[in-house]
């Protein structure tokens, strides 16, 4: 996939969890949850992003992208919990989970990559 599908793909994922935040319940373990997520879920976007405009050096390259594997290794953390603490009905996010899952994966394997080749 390409760098620029790839941004435009986050870019998407990014506001589908801005969708979700705004359809959690108004109690307080959703609002805490619920902005974690909002969170992390963006920052996966925008580190996306800053890892494929900004990255000056190799080095540099594989920090950021390291960063977009936490975000999204975290925003996975924030649906589940989500759904198995009962605050979104079970099953609700699990597309959500499987795209975060997706992405996790693509840039795991494109860190592993750029540290091969470093």
């Amino acid at each position: 996939m390409k760098a620029a599908e790839l941004k435009e793909r986050t870019k998407h994922f990014a506001i589908r969890i801005v969708r979700l935040f705004r359809l959690l319940p108004r109690i307080e373990e959703a609002r805490v949850i619920g902005h974690q997520l909002l969170r992390s879920g963006t920052a996966v976007a925008a580190n996306y992003r800053a890892t494929t405009c900004r990255a000056r050096s190799k080095a540099e390259f594989i920090a950021k992208i390291g960063v977009v594997v936490e975000e999204a290794d975290e925003t996975i953390f924030w649906l589940e919990l989500l759904e198995e603490a009962g605050i979104v009905p079970q099953g609700s996010a699990q597309e959500l989970i499987a795209e975060a899952n997706e992405l996790l994966a693509i840039f795991a394997a494109s860190q592993a990559t750029a540290k091969k080749r470093r």
